[in-house]
């Protein structure tokens, strides 16, 4: 099960069954708004505070995963889930109107990862015949948490990115007819001593480099193995970033092969600055666009290297560095 150094591989060879998407009016807007099961006109949906429509998102996204597996709830074991804001409290709640046992995490922006790789284990080794992992984050409920209420019109440098109104869950399987999630590597914190909480994308490249030199190590692969390498949520400049690092430390991936989520759901003319961030940005893109194309045919596989930058606050205001991590998750469709 253990291969090299931190990489799991699982022989059993768990199944994305279905997945449920939901997304909110600038998502709706966006390059991937076909992708979503669900689109919202309003950031409110139809909730008195941003707080509880970022529940309802990952309720609705839940429910339609569940649907579209075609069994009914309570064959559902656990919920694996988490969000940016204070205490993952849109998750537990969510998990409260669900009625399944439920795990909280919490990885910032690589929750999707962390909560498909560990998943994808306690169904590997049959914790769980049915399971439901997924994230989500609201954006004017982190931005309000994070930076400045919407309200407030403070002025964004242009390295700050969008935080997606959204959730993206999986809903996966012992065996089934899908994607099989093949191996996940559990990143290390990497903290270089950025501290802006305004360049994420920055901040968090180096743990992504991290993660995908470990697994590629840890399996003894090249990178041609796989069809399409994304990151979580690195944006135009923590994109960049990475693929400098990743030519420094030898690691030769082309530059359609490597390709990052916040920079794929947006449209160039959206006012989204360095590109898309939040816990949603993986989530949605890979259980919404990545793997319809994978059903299509376009990929078999696909590594997913979800980024998180595990700051809050508190720490901000204490002027500490932004510790960053990055989990991978290689998902595989279509035959070997």
């Amino acid at each position: 099960m253990l291969q090299g150094q931190s990489t799991w591989v699982y022989h059993n060879k768990p199944t994305i069954l279905s997945t449920g998407t939901v997304g909110g009016p600038f998502e709706a807007n966006g390059l991937l708004a076909e992708d979503f099961d669900i689109l919202h006109d309003d950031l409110w949906i139809g909730e008195d505070s941003y707080e509880k429509a970022h529940k309802v998102l990952f309720e609705e996204a839940s429910y339609k995963a569940i649907e579209k597996a075609k069994i009914q709830k309570d064959q559902v074991k656990f919920i694996l889930a988490g969000d940016l804001i204070n205490q993952i409290t849109p998750s537990s709640f969510a998990a409260r109107t669900l009625g399944i046992p439920y795990l909280g995490l919490f990885g910032a922006c690589s929750t999707s990862m962390e909560g498909l790789a560990l998943g994808a284990y306690l169904v590997n080794y049959g914790g769980a015949d049915y399971l439901l992992t997924g994230a989500s984050s609201h954006n004017a409920a982190v931005e309000k948490q994070f930076r400045y209420p919407t309200e407030y019109g403070g002025q964004k440098p242009p390295t700050a990115q969008w935080t997606v109104t959204g959730a993206g869950t999986a809903l996966l399987a012992k065996e089934g007819d899908g994607p099989v999630v093949t191996s996940a590597t559990i990143g290390k914190v990497v903290d270089m001593g950025l501290s802006d909480p305004f360049n994420m994308g920055g901040a968090m490249a180096p743990a992504a480099v991290d993660t995908i030199i470990t697994h590629l190590n840890d399996r003894n692969i090249d990178p041609s193995y796989y069809d399409l390498i994304v990151t979580g949520d690195l944006g135009q400049i923590g994109h960049e970033v990475s693929y400098d690092l990743l030519k420094k430390q030898g690691v030769s991936i082309g530059q359609e092969q490597y390709q990052d989520c916040g920079l794929l759901i947006y449209k160039k003319d959206q006012p989204v600055l360095a590109g898309a961030s939040g816990a949603g940005c993986s989530a949605t893109v890979v259980y919404g666009h990545l793997l319809n194309r994978m059903k299509r045919g376009d990929f078999k596989r696909i590594l997913v290297v979800a980024t998180g930058a595990l700051l809050s606050p508190l720490s901000f205001q204490q002027k500490e560095s932004i510790p960053c991590i990055a989990h991978a998750v290689s998902i595989e469709y279509g035959g070997e």
